[in-house]
């Protein structure tokens, strides 16, 4: 008799992500798919040639393990431009796969069995399990909506001796607003002092709407100290199926960062990152990004403007929360459902976000999409 082995989960409550979930059901039923974060659009031919070429000319072995120099040099310079701190290329930069790879890195390399580690809900699905495998407990402040701001009274009340890490983002996913600079002062001032990493997801940086000001971690001297920031090429260039970043931290953490990278990754492909150092050098296009998803976010809404759903715009991101409260008592989940199902249109429950599964009405939409896309969502959209 064959005995298949006993298996003990590591994370036993951890079900299949929603963005999977939907996605199937979206596909299933050929409906417009405004769930999942990335364009349907096309990215520049250029950077899609650079790449080619750069296989061509046999950059196709491994690249070294912090990533290639130049790609480096060029994010050190652009850093300091954009917010005024230099980080080293050779000792405080390394590039990823993805930002998940770096966050999952990152939570790996510095929490042990019983830290605490507090995270703000809503939060991106990827934090909590990579806690949980390395054995920490998560520590929750919860936002609430409509508005979803920090009760930073609150969030000091959550600090113990036990805690190790605070995980932020912004611009948020999937609420889409952005911390404001007295966020950033009022966090920088409760962890002052403390022994506390910040780990900061900034992968929607350049994507900031209304003139508002990206608010790094790695403007504020004392936050980006004790800072590893998470970056991502894929959302800046259209490019999310390249699984490609960028992380930043200060030499002491990043060299224990790179401990744990240099064994879950190694490296990442190297015609892409000669592709990005050569772009780089003469493509300022994420400066215009801002304006770029504002044009996009912008048609969605007055699209929709004559429907039943209320919303406040997004401050950033590629993402716009509707609320429906006024058009239906279902559950977000349920919605969704309905809403691929009746009608052929996906979007994501952010109750999936939220502490407890807690159901604020609230539903987010991808509006990084073709205008024709955008379109015809909005159509369906003010039907309901």
């Amino acid at each position: 008799m064959i005995t298949a082995p006993i298996i003990n989960s590591k994370l036993p409550d951890v079900k299949t992500t929603i963005f999977t979930v939907v996605g199937d059901l979206a596909r299933k039923h050929n409906a417009i798919d405004l769930s999942q974060g990335f364009p349907n659009f096309d990215a520049d031919p250029e950077l899609i040639e650079l790449v080619s070429k750069a296989m061509r000319n046999g950059h196709n072995q491994y690249a070294g393990m912090k990533g290639l120099p130049e790609l480096r040099e060029i994010l050190s310079d652009k850093i300091q431009k954009l917010n005024g701190h230099h980080y080293s290329p050779e000792n405080e930069i390394t590039i990823v796969a993805g930002a998940t790879q770096a966050i999952y890195t990152a939570i790996t390399a510095f929490i042990n069995a019983g830290d605490e580690v507090i995270v703000l809900k809503p939060a991106y699905d990827c934090y909590e399990p990579a806690i949980k495998i390395n054995g920490g407990h998560t520590v929750h402040v919860e936002l609430d909506a409509p508005g979803y701001e920090v009760d930073w009274e609150l969030f000091k009340t959550k600090i113990t001796a036990k805690t190790k890490m605070v995980i932020i983002n912004t611009p948020h996913n999937p609420i889409g607003r952005i911390f404001s600079k007295n966020d950033m002062l009022r966090l920088q001032k409760i962890l002052r002092g403390t022994n506390i990493i910040l780990l900061s997801d900034e992968v929607y940086e350049h994507i900031i709407f209304d003139g508002e000001t990206h608010q790094s971690a790695s403007r504020f001297i004392d936050l980006a100290s004790r800072s590893i920031i998470c970056s991502s090429f894929g959302k800046t260039f259209h490019v999310t199926g390249w699984k490609i970043g960028y992380c930043v931290a200060p030499q002491g953490l990043m060299h224990e960062f790179q401990k744990v990278h240099q064994f879950n990754v190694f490296c990442v492909p190297r015609p892409v990152q000669h592709a990005l150092a050569t772009y780089l050098q003469t493509e300022n296009h994420y400066l215009e990004l801002g304006a770029f998803y504002q044009k996009k976010r912008d048609f969605f809404l007055d699209a929709i403007k004559g429907s039943r759903f209320k919303f406040t715009p997004s401050q950033g991101s590629f993402f716009q929360i509707l609320d429906y409260s006024e058009i239906t008592d279902e559950k977000d989940d349920e919605l969704v459902r309905r809403l691929i199902l009746e009608h052929k249109l996906a979007s994501i429950p952010v109750s999936e976000f939220n502490l407890n599964y807690r159901s604020d009405k609230m539903l987010r939409f991808c509006f990084a999409k073709k205008e024709e896309t955008l379109q015809q969502a909005a159509d369906i959209l003010n039907k309901i």
